[in-house]
């Protein structure tokens, strides 16, 4: 058995999509970056930690991690801590282009934690301060890294992406699903 360790409904929505059967299980984890730590080390570490926490209660199944992290320019954004630092991120996203990073780990019974990552680049529009404002009273930002969700109603500030779409929205699926056959699980 396949055991999501997270309960967001976007991961779980893209391994039903693909047709991968698990059955999800929250990590709850302070996912504050510790000092010094880089976008894609954080990203790995807290999938890693996520994954593990599950797996020492449910050894005999494979644990599938993820975490998200958002970068722009030096800035590493997670999940906004409430509407006006949703706001401030998405000021700091508009016009430019962003990279979307998601660690995944993936815990078995027979191996060590397999761990890896995908990084998507992400184009986004300018947006308005008005736009910006409107879209934060919808709450869709307020769970997810980087304050927007690529796949709802951001979708129009968003012209181009480089690398896996399902990376943007939580979790890259063909990545998962090549870990999943490497190491016998799927």
């Amino acid at each position: 058995m396949l055991v999501l360790a997270s309960a967001s409904p976007r991961r779980q929505e893209l391994l039903r999509n693909a047709g991968i059967p698990f059955l999800a299980q929250p990590a709850d984890l302070d996912e504050t970056p510790l000092p010094g730590e880089g976008a894609r080390e954080c990203a790995e570490r807290l999938a890693r930690e996520k994954a593990l926490k599950i797996w020492r209660t449910r050894p005999q199944d494979a644990v599938l991690g993820a975490d998200t992290v958002v970068v722009v320019g030096d800035a590493m954004l997670a999940k906004p801590l409430d509407y006006e630092d949703a706001a401030r991120m998405l000021r700091m996203l508009a016009g430019r282009t962003h990279r979307v990073i998601t660690g995944v780990c993936l815990v078995t019974s027979k191996e060590q934690p397999i761990v890896d990552s995908e990084t998507t680049l992400v184009v986004m529009s300018e947006i308005s301060e008005e736009e910006i404002l409107d879209y934060v009273k919808t709450g869709e930002p307020m769970d997810k890294a980087g304050a927007y969700a690529i796949q709802g109603i951001a979708s129009r500030w968003i012209p181009r992406i480089e690398g896996d779409y399902s990376n943007v929205v939580g979790l890259p699926v063909a990545l998962v699903y090549r870990m999943l056959r490497t190491f016998g699980s799927k």
